[in-house]
């Protein structure tokens, strides 16, 4: 799961490196349109739907956030 997050974010900003233990947001690699890209890819990718009220920005800082949010959309 780890590596298909990376791959998607990697696709949205190449210009970054999501395999660092940093938070997205705080370190600007990911802004709001980011996260919605996001958010689209990894409901296509991971046939979940994440719920409007879950697209928040501590939801997506870093890559077990992010898995935390798709397990949680699974349910």
């Amino acid at each position: 799961m780890k590596e298909k997050i990376i791959k998607i974010l990697s696709d949205i900003r190449p210009e970054f490196d999501f395999s660092q233990n940093v938070d997205f947001i705080k370190e600007g690699m990911l802004d709001s349109f980011d996260i919605v890209t996001l958010v689209d890819a990894i409901e296509e990718e991971c046939a979940v739907a994440i719920l409007g009220s879950d697209i928040l920005p501590e939801n997506f800082c870093s890559i077990d956030a992010i898995i935390n949010i798709i397990e949680k959309s699974k349910v």
